[in-house]
């Protein structure tokens, strides 16, 4: 790799984890931890996505909250939906509307690190869900998915239980 190469990933690198520590900042209401080796990212009550409901991802193509009266445990998260059939539908395969990454940020595994997400930085790719840290990460991830993809599937399974801080 060149030096001009080195020192764009550097310093996208420190862009992604500054934006990082502000975006947890913000939303420290959440509880993310960063020195979790969690696989699957939620907060203090095992809230996944912030409350959203993954089945409308894929059938409203839209970020809605979920509420906790619709609500369902799959792999030690906790997962709300706007409707009891939404509810409903998730229960027939939750593995199939969970988030990839434990709903860590996409970009984020591609390069390595666990990071938080926005729920309304997201897409459907071949009928999976992808989150993303912030609208801007997105945006970056947007720009090359399947390279992207391929990076995060090849780094999954060596960062997956470790914690964010450890990266």
């Amino acid at each position: 790799m060149n030096l001009k190469k080195t020192f764009f990933a550097s310093t996208l690198a420190l862009t992604v984890a500054l934006g990082a520590g502000a975006a947890l900042t913000a939303t420290s209401s959440f509880a993310y931890d960063a020195a979790s080796p969690a696989m699957v990212n939620v907060d203090a009550q095992h809230l996944i996505l912030q409350g959203y409901d993954v089945v409308a991802y894929f059938t409203q193509k839209t970020p809605t909250p979920g509420d906790k009266r619709f609500a369902a445990e799959h792999d030690g998260a906790t997962y709300y939906f706007a409707s009891a059939e939404n509810l409903k539908t998730f229960q027939a395969n939750p593995g199939h509307f969970a988030p990839q990454y434990g709903g860590y940020c996409a970009y984020g595994v591609a390069i390595g690190k666990k990071f938080d997400v926005d729920p309304k930085a997201f897409k459907v790719v071949n009928d999976k869900l992808y989150l993303n840290l912030n609208p801007e990460v997105f945006s970056k991830w947007s720009e090359d998915i399947t390279g992207n993809l391929v990076k995060s599937e090849a780094n999954w399974p060596k960062i997956q239980n470790k914690a964010q801080n450890a990266l």
